[in-house]
């Protein structure tokens, strides 16, 4: 039962991000150009998953002490913000401005026909493996 909540779960987002219009590389960067051409629409796709969101968690989530699909939370224990920090959002932030492509929405958007996205997949999977080879050194 966990798997096909997952599983619908993803599937849900997906639908969100691309009936959204987060998949679309073009609308993100001109909602990212707040000095330029700015688009705020993308403003009031997320503010509307906030007025899903927030009473959602008040009156579901944060009241738990376990997860419904575990025997506990995994949190990190790591509180400081350090250089693999930084450097992990840099790049996070670089890639996102650049491509116009977050990996959330990614898969979905390799769904609704953006073969751009393959490219971005590869890069950001690529990108992972460098991390962790470089962590590892």
């Amino acid at each position: 039962m966990t798997k096909f909540i997952s599983l619908f779960s993803g599937l849900l987002f997906g639908l969100g991000m691309a009936v959204s219009g987060m998949v679309d590389p073009h609308k993100v960067i001109a909602f990212l150009d707040v000095a330029g051409n700015w688009d705020p629409s993308l403003a009031f796709v997320m503010g509307g998953a906030l007025m899903v969101f927030i009473p959602g968690y008040q009156f579901l989530i944060k009241k738990r002490t376990a997860p419904i699909a575990g025997a506990k939370f995994s949190l990190s224990v790591n509180k400081h913000i350090d250089r693999k920090l930084l450097t992990g959002a840099g790049f996070f932030g670089l890639g996102w401005g650049l491509a116009g492509i977050c990996p959330g929405p990614v898969v979905s958007s390799l769904g609704v026909g953006n073969g751009q996205a393959w490219l971005f997949l590869v890069a950001m999977l690529l990108g992972m493996l460098a991390a962790n080879k470089a962590q590892k050194a």
